[in-house]
């Protein structure tokens, strides 16, 4: 398998832009002038599953975008790598959203909280591929350990 590509400047500053335009455009599809009366017939419910995902969904890219400001440091040069990477954790994804509640919301909402799960799921995917990268091996005295207990154990 071949290690992955660093991420360069240019494709962080891409999903930077790319983040707070889809935040924005959360921020903006949830606000709740107007919205309640086409979501539902039971606004109480309505209101409550507005609440969540969007709470779920402004989450979710909060935290991306916090990642992307901690590469952007990094970058920089504001940010060591250990402090990157004892720092620059991404949260693991949310619970998925309730299909009752997705039930509630009209169509272009459902449809935004499935983009924000879908950027934030690469962003996820781009963090542990540069995490890997310090995956720790184990060292030369605790493979031949290991193998010296394999040998021992089969010849007895």
């Amino acid at each position: 398998m071949s290690q992955p590509a660093d991420l360069s400047p240019t494709i962080i500053e891409s999903l930077y832009c790319d983040a707070l335009l889809l935040a924005d455009e959360a921020r903006t599809a949830f606000d709740l002038s107007g919205r309640l009366e086409a979501a539902s017939l039971d606004e109480d419910l309505a209101r409550i599953a507005l609440s969540c995902e969007a709470l779920r969904t402004t989450t979710l890219m909060m935290h991306a975008i916090t990642w992307l400001l901690n590469r952007r440091a990094h970058m920089a040069g504001e940010l060591s790598e250990f402090q990157l990477r004892r720092h620059g954790r991404l949260p693991t994804s949310q619970s998925r959203p309730d299909p009752a509640q997705l039930a509630l919301l009209g169509g272009e909402l459902v449809e935004l909280i499935d983009r924000t799960r879908r950027f934030y799921a690469r962003i996820e995917r781009l963090d542990l591929a540069w995490r890997a990268r310090f995956a720790m091996e184990p060292s030369a005295v605790h493979r031949l350990r290991e193998r010296i207990g394999q040998a021992v154990g089969a010849s007895a």
